[in-house]
């Protein structure tokens, strides 16, 4: 769970986002939640230039059915076990400064496997350090990067992503050690 308060987006005196359907209780709306993005998750994803406003077209097709917020920045400090995210004044700037150096570098195109999971891993260390979305940004993170990556000429298969070593590995890009992730990476680019 995420550490923010006082939060509008959840409901009075809870720790519940406010969703679409009006679930108030947790356990449900993770459930729900769930279930939702993975049926839209198998649905074509938005198509678009591997940009700020793509990555906001992915997030708002993946939560469209679950937040009414879905694809919208968000505008609340959060973070997480301690560590403090990107604040949500400084979002919108760094979004488009990471979104530009992947453009200058042509979409990690042309590398080696190993080289494109390396700057991929960098990429995506960089994007949770911002965690521009009150929720949903891992699922559109991996759901990005599987984009990216065949925009690149490599395959990535999520299924077998083990949430038990890639959270973790996650954790410590976040803390400098990039890695790990690097390696979970590999393992999932073909």
């Amino acid at each position: 769970m995420y550490d923010a308060a006082p939060d509008p987006y959840c409901y009075g005196g809870s720790t519940v986002l406010r969703n679409i359907l009006g679930i108030r209780d947790q356990a449900a709306l993770d459930a729900f939640e769930a279930v939702s993005t993975a049926q839209r998750a198998e649905e074509p994803l938005p198509d678009g230039q591997l940009s700020v406003r793509h990555y906001k077209a992915l997030h708002r097709h993946l939560f469209q059915d679950v937040y009414p917020w879905a694809g919208k920045f968000r505008t609340v400090r959060i973070g997480k076990e301690g560590s403090a995210f990107c604040y949500p004044e400084n979002i919108a700037r760094e979004m488009a400064r990471l979104f530009a150096s992947l453009g200058e570098q042509r979409w990690l195109g042309g590398l080696s496997r190993t080289d494109f999971c390396a700057r991929g891993g960098h990429f995506l260390a960089t994007l949770n350090a911002v965690h521009p979305f009150r929720e949903g940004n891992g699922r559109t993170q991996t759901a990005f990067f599987a984009l990216l990556a065949d925009r690149a000429g490599h395959r990535v298969n999520l299924d077998e992503l083990d949430p038990a070593t890639f959270l973790p590995a996650m954790i410590a890009s976040f803390h400098g050690n990039e890695a790990p992730l690097v390696a979970e990476l590999l393992k999932l680019t073909l």
